[in-house]
């Protein structure tokens, strides 16, 4: 992937997700963390091919390698999908879109701060547009104090998601670090699934649900997951995370394709100031001297 095209790759990968929304309507019945189970075990299985067929030289995992792959599954996999779970219970979809919406402004801080730089102004300011863009989109809602908690702690698993595969990618690459993350979590899954849903849990998929399954894991996780970490190793953490806010937008698109909702005036809204806000935050600064049509100064050339 050229870098021109990352932009391209990062939202695709948030719109694909997006469309996740739709899809898992027809699996409400099945037990969600069996589910999500079934979901990355297909996507690792995928991956693990793709890296095989592409013949990627091996590397040798460090032990500081293995925590942050366990502490990615366990947290921006797993953790992800249990707090998200919990929060519904307490919590209305409009709230915890809200709060998980605010993941493009928390990378916009945090993601700089990891490289040991400054957060810059523009971008910040852009994430702002966009987590206003997905508030607007999905209304405040309501719920529960703990409702609220339990949001804030599957947007701290969405954060984690990029930001700990940071550090892997120059030594990984996007696909190993989509990979091994996905498989890592199936056991953790597995687990949760048994401890809050029981064993009944564990059952075949029917033909519709195996279909839905099969869509979540090639296409919202394998080909996103991939898109996502090659679109952040060459954005950064901060530009890259601005496109998280397309995915309500690719909810609403997937929805209104398929007839099973329309866009009234606050999606709407919400879609173009995260349109904009992505737009901004994309830009870069002008030099100085392009303004008076000089030539650059020192400082600009080195």
């Amino acid at each position: 992937m050229k870098l021109s095209a990352a932009p391209v790759g990062a939202a695709s990968a948030m719109l694909l997700v997006g469309t996740s929304t739709a899809v898992s309507a027809t699996i409400a019945d099945y037990p969600v963390f069996a589910g999500q189970a079934l979901r990355y075990g297909l996507a690792a299985v995928i991956l693990l091919a793709v890296v095989r067929q592409q013949r990627l030289p091996r590397v040798r995992l460090t032990p500081r390698d293995v925590i942050l792959l366990l502490a990615l599954a366990a947290t921006g996999l797993a953790g992800f999908n249990v707090f998200l779970v919990e929060a519904t219970r307490h919590a209305g979809p409009a709230m915890i879109a809200a709060v998980v919406g605010a993941v493009p402004l928390v990378l916009a801080l945090v993601g700089p701060l990891m490289e040991r730089r400054r957060p810059a102004p523009r971008t910040v300011g852009a994430a702002l547009v966009v987590a206003l863009g997905t508030a607007v989109a999905a209304g405040l809602g309501s719920g529960s104090m703990t409702g609220f908690l339990l949001a804030l702690g599957a947007l701290a698993g969405e954060v984690a998601f990029s930001l700990l595969a940071v550090p892997l990618l120059p030594k990984l690459g996007p696909l190993r670090v989509a990979a091994y993350p996905a498989a890592l979590s199936v056991p953790m899954l597995l687990v949760a699934s048994l401890v809050m849903e029981g064993t009944a849990s564990l059952r075949l998929p029917t033909s519709g649900e195996a279909a839905a399954f099969g869509y979540l894991g090639a296409i919202v996780t394998a080909a996103a997951f991939f898109l996502w970490y090659d679109a952040l190793r060459r954005l950064g953490a901060d530009r890259a995370g601005l496109f998280a806010g397309l995915v309500p937008v690719g909810a609403l698109l997937t929805t209104v394709v398929l007839g099973i909702g329309h866009a009234g005036p606050a999606d709407v809204t919400g879609a173009l100031l995260v349109a904009a806000g992505v737009a901004v935050g994309m830009r870069r600064p002008r030099p100085a001297g392009d303004a008076r049509g000089d030539r650059p100064g020192i400082r600009e050339l080195v």
